[in-house]
């Protein structure tokens, strides 16, 4: 009767956390990391890779794919933390992940607002100096 007793502390008893598989999940968020940080550099170097200023569908398709995979990564990777009950390490880089990708995102749209309002004064300053069409 005393080996079942001391199966059930055994059982019964918090276990520390697994390390290797919160390395593996920082791994995890890190690439996960790499490539949002990746799929915005590269909208932010295409600017308008398409006709008439647009985004092509291979590079829509290139970085809808890549935000795709980082998105399953972290879901992933988060629940194995969870499921491994390390609160802590889940906590951090979730946190980290997502102050990372929120100032990454920022930085987008900043520069993103400033090419069109760039682009929209050059267009501006470019017909201006047409002249003016015949019959109109």
């Amino acid at each position: 009767m005393d080996t079942f007793l001391q199966l059930a502390e055994v059982a019964a008893a918090p276990k520390a956390p697994n390390l290797w598989g919160a390395l593996g999940c920082a791994l995890a968020y890190s690439g996960a990391l790499f490539a949002t940080i990746d799929s915005f550099a590269d909208l932010l170097l295409a600017e308008g890779d398409g006709p008439g200023g647009r985004l092509s569908p291979a590079l829509k398709l290139k970085t809808g794919s890549k935000l795709a995979a980082a998105a399953i990564t972290v879901v992933s990777a988060g629940i194995v933390l969870g499921l491994d009950a390390n609160w802590f390490a889940l906590g951090a880089l979730s946190i980290a992940f997502l102050v990372i990708v929120g100032i990454s995102a920022l930085v987008l749209v900043r520069h993103r607002g400033s090419t069109t309002a760039a682009i929209g004064a050059a267009t501006a300053v470019r017909v201006q100096d047409q002249p003016p069409l015949l019959g109109g």
